[in-house]
């Protein structure tokens, strides 16, 4: 039966607050549903509205219009990392990564990780000042890919003096960048590789930029057209992977 106290509980999980201390998260809709029941999460409670009705749907839905169907998943243990071990012992030898420098906009932060499921990407890393993974807007844009593209929240700069140590490299885009098309981009064969997407206004912090071994840029068309000022970070971070993984289909 779905109380009222109960349906203050899955209200709470629609703020950052209420996920943490419950270390629960929602999804919305038949597909989204499925793809958690196809993971290695954990499903705890389906709520479904042809049981409940339209009116308690409506009340725990964060949706402009009730969903057929709401679950509650448990959160992933090791989500964030706190010491240089813990970031080591996810970082292959080899294999190609997404690193997100204070990413804001859940919209972006939903296509990259579908960019990454699509891509094949080993992991993804980002700030602790990045948005939350488990932003109902975040998991709805990611359409499934949230269970199964390998997500950390970590120091950065730690990250990549890790990648430094495995002998791996660091690419960032920037506008003194060297053309993405004409370098010999590394997808990780023998060392990690890691792709850094900064902030959607400021870019590539200084920290991290002074970390990276290889600066790119994304070159407008014609090359000497005035154009856009930048793109957007999921954009930019969709350009920049294709453009690696190209290397592999020629």
């Amino acid at each position: 039966m779905l109380t009222n106290n109960k349906i203050k509980f899955l209200k709470s999980l629609s703020n950052k607050k209420g996920r943490d201390q419950a270390q629960l998260f929602t999804v919305e809709g038949e597909k989204m549903l499925q793809e958690a029941l196809n993971s290695s999460m954990e499903v705890l409670e389906v709520f479904r509205r042809d049981e409940i009705g339209e009116e308690k749907m409506s009340r725990i839905s964060n949706l402009s219009s009730a969903s057929p169907c709401l679950a509650t998943v448990k959160m992933p243990a090791n989500i964030y990392l706190n010491t240089k071990d813990e970031i080591a012992s996810t970082l292959s030898s080899n294999g190609l990564f997404l690193c997100l420098d204070s990413l804001r906009d859940p919209g972006n932060l939903g296509t990259i990780i579908r960019l990454a499921d699509w891509f094949g990407i080993d992991a993804v890393y980002a700030s602790e000042d990045s948005v939350e993974l488990f932003n109902p807007k975040v998991v709805q844009a990611t359409m499934g890919a949230v269970f199964r593209v390998k997500f950390h929240y970590c120091s950065l700069p730690l990250l990549l003096d890790i990648v430094a140590e495995k002998g791996g490299k660091s690419y960032g885009t920037f506008l003194d960048g060297d053309n993405i098309y004409k370098e010999d981009l590394d997808n990780g064969s023998k060392a990690p590789s890691i792709i850094i997407i900064g902030n959607e206004s400021r870019g590539i912090s200084e920290e991290l930029a002074a970390k990276v071994s290889h600066r790119l840029f994304i070159p407008p068309y014609p090359a000497d057209t005035r154009s856009s000022e930048s793109l957007n970070a999921a954009i930019a971070c969709a350009v920049t992977i294709a453009a690696f993984r190209q290397k592999l289909h020629r």
